[in-house]
């Protein structure tokens, strides 16, 4: 069995190359996935398929390519935070943006059951207008 650090950076390859099967498979089935209040469509989404439709489709849509650019990894056993900055483009206004921020997940028997989201979205909405 994997641990729990190595899900996550499963998880991220994932996200990476939009592996829809594997983020799927690294998730519990009702995972909540939350977004911070002022991260645009900043809620919380219940379900892996939720999150790909309407979190991760969202973002190809709007954005050039979404990134997160990860900066650590710190291990807390059951948690497992990761820091480091989302950088992209607007389609729409062609303005850039990097923004620091933190994800927390928590981990269940191999599985995320919870993603928490902080983010500067200040700089993301300066990009959007």
């Amino acid at each position: 069995m994997r641990s729990n650090l190595e899900v996550i950076h499963e998880l991220y390859r994932a996200f990476k190359e939009k592996d829809d099967d594997a983020f799927k498979a690294i998730c519990d089935e009702n995972i909540r996935w939350n977004q911070n209040p002022g991260f645009p469509k900043g809620k919380r989404y219940i379900g892996a398929e939720d999150v790909i439709r309407k979190v991760f489709q969202s973002f190809d849509e709007t954005w050039d390519e979404w990134r997160f650019e990860i900066g650590r990894f710190y291990d807390a056993g059951e948690t497992i935070i990761v820091t480091g900055l989302y950088q992209e483009r607007h389609k729409k206004t062609g303005k850039a943006f990097a923004s620091e921020a933190a994800h927390f997940y928590a981990l269940r028997n191999g599985k995320v059951v919870q993603f928490q989201q902080y983010a500067d979205s200040k700089m993301i909405w300066d990009a959007m207008t």
